[in-house]
């Protein structure tokens, strides 16, 4: 599990490893274009269930601290799904994996 880590650090919220790395990637574009846009999750029981909405911004702190130390391989699919969540009225939700499609081949 990772960690998210935004603002001051009053915002501090775990995903998993793999999908952080995919965030990370859809988050990074956004701000490096220099868009800001919103960052909704669900909590789990643990925490009461729920959810949260952050506003982010590229002049506010983000900090994505991974546990594993292996880089996943990306998953185009999936950050073109985020991407697309991202650029949409809701804003940038986690969405579960899609499976990986085979790059059609160069002949």
């Amino acid at each position: 599990m990772g960690r998210l880590i935004y603002g001051t650090g009053e915002t501090d919220v775990e995903f998993e490893d793999r999908l952080l790395a995919h965030l990370k990637v859809v988050i990074s574009t956004k701000l490096r274009r220099n868009e800001a846009f919103m960052l909704s999750w669900e909590h789990g029981t643990d925490e009461g269930s729920g959810r949260s909405t952050v506003w982010i911004h590229p002049s506010i702190p983000l900090h994505f601290r991974f546990y594993g130390n292996k880089n996943p391989t990306l998953n185009r699919g999936w950050i073109e799904e985020l991407m697309l969540s991202a650029n949409s009225t809701g804003g940038l939700r986690p969405v579960p994996e899609p499976a990986e499609t085979a790059e059609p081949s160069a002949s």
